[in-house]
């Protein structure tokens, strides 16, 4: 980001949080029960970024420092996933980067101890006990509380395809699913979850809050668990819906489109120009088509003639549409990733291919899921060696 973007007002921050699993490299099941020494040394090693903990014992989430570009992005998920890869085999795991793992089983599974988790279980019973999953939060501050509202509606419709790019998560307690993203099926069945209504101003989220709270819905504004939301403890914007991409490059490639997505949108909120709002099912509609077909999806076409609209002429407009604002940020290479994302296929493309290709070749079930399992281990590494420095 050139000083003059960040003097125009359009400057943006970044920050990104990654939820891995933590893999047996013997049997390539989940761990869980891990050695609390990865959290340890993560803690003692994390500098500038955050290692926590997440709901099952069995999961890990990093949390990098605010970069204020997409080139501090990339570097700082390159340090965050060194140190979290490198805890984990010097305490007899793996880090495993996709948001549903081929076989483990949920009820294996352990909550993290603590006031807060217990009462989620207890709240939520079966549904979050099943959702065996991971996800991938993008974090952007810019603007005032208002704009940042008005930027929030208009990114709308732009997370099918946000959502598409990242798909990691086809296979599920031992089948393929049929989906790209069955980690959003599982996440539906909790309550305050998918698309938030269209919303103007901070005045009316912060009515809305109000409202759940009075009625005693939520404790507060953490519990709003929408696929895009303001943050609570930051001035950001949190884009939720993506799932955890197995390659870092993929990840960074979401950060940028995301941060020309916004810049872009600011511009025309400054001059008043922001699009009308498509209707909140229409997005909801294309929304399942991403998570059922990733970047084989048919978006519905919001031009005159209807129908649908390949992904990847619509993604292709896209990045021409915001190339001014990507050259701007100094990520114009990265957002036309997107469109290698596209024709490459995600994660999830990648691993249901490995797995019916091993089932034609004669591998039992149990070996091509172990066999999916190692691909992604791989591919949770690549680069990192390569973004070091």
């Amino acid at each position: 980001m050139s000083a003059a973007d960040a003097g125009d007002g359009l400057g943006i921050t970044l920050g990104v949080e990654e939820e891995f699993f933590l893999v047996d490299p013997e049997t390539r099941d989940l761990l869980a029960d891990p050695d609390e020494g990865i959290f340890v040394a993560c803690e003692r090693n994390g500098g500038p970024h955050k290692v926590v903990h997440e709901f099952l014992r069995s999961q890990i989430e990093t949390n990098t420092r605010v970069c204020n570009s997409v080139a501090e992005v990339r570097q700082a998920l390159s340090e965050t996933r060194r140190l979290v890869v490198e805890a984990a085999e010097q305490h007899g795991a793996r880090l495993f980067a996709a948001s549903t793992h081929p076989f483990a089983s949920w009820r294996e599974q352990a909550p993290t101890p603590g006031e807060r988790y217990r009462r989620f279980a207890t709240t939520y019973q079966e549904t979050v006990r099943r959702a065996l999953v991971s996800g991938m939060h993008i974090h952007a501050g810019f603007g005032d509380d208002d704009s940042r509202i008005r930027i929030m509606t208009a990114l709308r419709r732009y997370l099918p395809l946000l959502h598409a790019l990242s798909t990691s998560s086809p296979l599920n307690h031992g089948h393929d699913t049929g989906f790209k993203s069955f980690r959003l099926t599982m996440m539906g069945a909790l309550p305050r979850t998918g698309l938030p209504g269209p919303l103007h101003s901070k005045a009316e989220y912060e009515r809305l809050v109000a409202e759940h709270r009075r009625m005693e819905y939520i404790g507060d504004a953490r519990e709003l668990w929408w696929d895009i939301r303001p943050a609570s403890a930051f001035p950001t914007i949190e884009l939720r819906i993506c799932d955890v991409c197995t390659r870092l490059e993929d990840a960074v490639c979401i950060a940028a489109l995301y941060a020309a997505l916004i810049r872009w949108l600011l511009r025309l909120d400054r001059d008043g120009m922001l699009p009308p709002e498509p209707l909140t099912e229409l997005i909801a509609a294309d929304r399942w088509i991403a998570q059922r077909y990733g970047v084989l999806a048919f978006f519905g076409n919001r031009g005159a003639d209807g129908g649908r609209v390949d992904i990847d002429d619509y993604a292709a407009a896209l990045v021409e549409e915001v190339a001014d604002d990507a050259r701007a940020l100094g990520c114009e290479a990265e957002v036309r990733h997107a469109l290698a994302i596209i024709r490459e296929g995600t994660s999830a493309d990648r691993q249901a291919d490995f797995y019916h290709l091993r089932l034609l070749e004669g591998d039992t079930e149990e070996e091509a899921l172990r066999g999916v399992v190692d691909q992604v281990l791989a591919e949770t590494k690549e680069g990192l060696d390569r973004q070091s420095g």
